[in-house]
């Protein structure tokens, strides 16, 4: 307890670069350490063979829009619960934990359910055939269960997060991250069960974190403490769950509806290419953890000084968050958009050359352009923090479906560049939402508080 109230002093009073640095660093850890469970499943998956690669690759998007959509409620959460904190209204932080982790955990449950049954049509859609369509269907029917702990985990980590403890999510998913390491070449290696193995080693994983979250949350002694008796529904805090919550939900799935239909569209070019895209997109995902830790401390930070009224603090918390996140990323990038680099970083995930050359390009391209996200992030942060979610909804919407697919045909139907016009769809798509977001930051639209609670 005593590590959260000095959190919170350093948010509200305290030097900003130690906050970010507070937050972010154990949430880039975290996210890190959660990436790894994509990472293993690639890694092993690649030394079998291209097509159950391909298949994972094919099928994730649709992972994520259940993800994504759950994902708008722990935003939420982290939000609300951050601002009742730094209005210091504990009591209805617990209210809101509570009422947060039973909307989730029923969403995810129904839509687990309804996706395992759906997945030999949803594969089927996606376009696959032969053995890339099987071990998409194996994978994705399995793997889907594990929303329920998933969920668990990402609400334990909004109750930590509000209170400027991150450290303590990072412990948990090092857990599972440890035992799905063991369980990933255990069964499908050893066992030769391929993709029913890494979906089996998923969800094993998960689980046990999942567990020991719902016991840290429920125990008397924790500072914001979920209960039976605070899941009752009340009409207050469901609406500004709505309120919140939605916009994110509907963007975030907005948008991995769009990387699924990118994903089809990837798909038409073989499993050569689809294999090149999921290697792409996962390693610079590992260059990116840094700015969406950043981020993350940034809507933490933002939340909390806006509950207490501190809007010229959460602005300079921004500004300054941005700034690292840019610097890193441009630096970083450089480095990994040196096509040696790239080519010698996505062979340890394919052996395939014609996968190795593409998946090079894609990630060379990427990572020499990927600072744009540190614009992006952080002014996203800043926009939760305020509870200006439908403008990061949109923004997160027109990014995948307006800008991301109007460069897509321009490149295809104009200058008939192949393959390469996905490549070039997702670099000019992100720099295009990053101006326009950061021009809209400018405005100073995000100095109102949208998020009303009256004291518990």
């Amino acid at each position: 307890m005593r590590l959260s109230r000095g959190n919170r002093e350093v948010i509200l009073h305290g030097s900003i670069l130690r906050a970010i640095l507070l937050i972010a660093v154990p949430v880039i850890a975290n996210s890190f350490l959660q990436t790894l469970y994509n990472l293993t499943d690639t890694y092993w998956l690649g030394r079998i063979g291209t097509e159950p690669l391909a298949a994972i690759n094919l099928v994730t998007p649709m992972q994520n829009i259940v993800i994504n959509f759950g994902g708008g409620l722990t935003t939420a959460g982290a939000v609300l619960i951050a601002q009742c904190i730094g209005a210091g209204d504990r009591k209805r932080a617990g209210a809101m934990a509570s009422q947060i982790l039973c909307c989730a955990l029923l969403f995810a449950v129904g839509a687990a359910v309804l996706i395992s049954v759906l997945s030999p049509f949803i594969v089927g859609w996606l376009g696959a055939e032969g053995l890339t369509w099987q071990s998409g269907v194996d994978y994705l029917r399995i793997v889907i269960l594990d929303m329920p702990f998933l969920f668990m985990v990402n609400i334990f980590q909004a109750v930590n997060q509000a209170q400027g403890n991150t450290l303590r999510p990072m412990v948990l998913n090092l857990s599972g991250i440890a035992l799905n390491l063991i369980l990933d070449p255990l069964l499908m290696i050893h066992f030769h069960l391929a993709a029913v193995g890494a979906a089996l080693a998923t969800v094993l994983a998960k689980a046990v974190p999942a567990l020991i979250a719902f016991y840290l949350l429920t125990r008397k002694d924790e500072p914001v403490r979920v209960s039976k008796s605070n899941m009752k529904p009340e009409k207050e805090n469901l609406r500004a769950i709505v309120k919140i919550g939605l916009p994110t939900a509907l963007g975030g799935s907005a948008m991995q509806l769009g990387f699924l239909l990118m994903s089809r569209t990837v798909n038409a070019y073989g499993v050569q290419a689809m294999a090149a895209y999921g290697i792409g997109n996962k390693i610079n995902g590992l260059i990116s953890l840094p700015s969406n830790g950043i981020g993350s401390a940034v809507a933490t930070i933002s939340g909390q000084n806006f509950g207490a009224g501190q809007i010229d603090r959460a602005r300079k918390g921004c500004r300054i968050s941005m700034g690292m996140a840019v610097a890193f990323l441009l630096t970083g990038g450089l480095i990994l958009g040196q096509k040696a680099v790239s080519t010698a970083v996505v062979r340890l995930f394919s052996q395939d050359e014609s996968v190795v050359r593409m998946a090079a390009d894609f990630l060379s391209l990427m990572a020499t352009w990927c600072w744009v996200n540190g614009i992006y992030n952080c002014t996203t942060g800043l926009f939760h923090g305020s509870g200006h979610t439908e403008i990061t909804m949109a923004s997160d919407a027109s990014r995948l479906w307006i800008y991301r697919f109007a460069t897509l045909f321009f490149c295809r139907q104009v200058l008939h560049m192949g393959v390469e016009s996905v490549w070039y769809s997702v670099v000019v798509s992100n720099g295009i939402a990053a101006t326009v977001l950061y021009a809209l930051y400018l405005t100073g639209i995000w100095k109102k508080n949208r998020v009303k609670l009256k004291k518990a």
